[in-house]
């Protein structure tokens, strides 16, 4: 019988979106089997490979005793999101798995719930999301054309994919995309 996994305010479900998955394996941090093992990145300064409990992530014990993160906080962090969102959010937190650099969201002063990678079809039940993903990349030149043709190609599963997250204060969608 499994335990039941920790609840991260961050990530609020990471078996679906494939951060954590059943498992036998023992956690080289707490040395118990809990039937379900973290199979995201782990950022250290020695390169790992180890097999994380989901509750020695959430007490913050992994992150001490690797000396790792979990999840890149992201570049253009608001100056409004405390310290202690960012903490929570790198060494507290299960990352996810991205094509390029994964890195998080952030609405309303805080860090937002990552709900997963989506596609186009996906992305029709939040708008506000999908309209952040066509102007994603009006600083780099993109016409409105080229940015609705690529938004248009992005899949869940597929080498074109968004990130959805949602600001746990007014609960606006937010998202942004990534290729292989």
């Amino acid at each position: 019988m499994a335990e039941t996994l920790p609840v991260f305010r961050y990530h609020p479900d990471p078996v679906r979106t494939g951060s954590v998955k059943e498992s036998a394996t023992t956690s080289v941090v707490c040395g118990r089997s809990r039937n379900v093992v973290y199979c995201g990145s782990v950022y250290a300064v020695e390169e790992r490979d180890e097999k994380i409990c989901p509750r020695c992530i959430a007490d913050g014990t992994a992150a001490q005793r690797l000396h790792a993160e979990f999840t890149d906080v992201g570049w253009g962090v608001p100056d409004d999101v405390p310290t202690a969102v960012l903490e929570e959010v790198s060494r507290r937190t299960p990352g996810f798995s991205a094509w390029q650099q994964d890195h998080w969201l952030y609405h309303c002063s805080d860090a937002c719930a990552f709900l997963g990678r989506v596609g186009r079809a996906e992305l029709d039940r939040h708008p506000d999301a999908l309209d952040m993903l066509i102007h994603e990349n009006d600083s780099f030149g993109w016409t409105p054309e080229r940015s609705r043709r690529f938004v248009d190609s992005l899949d869940a599963n597929g080498e074109a994919t968004a990130y959805l997250f949602r600001c746990l204060a007014c609960g606006r969608h937010l998202a942004y995309s990534d290729s292989a």
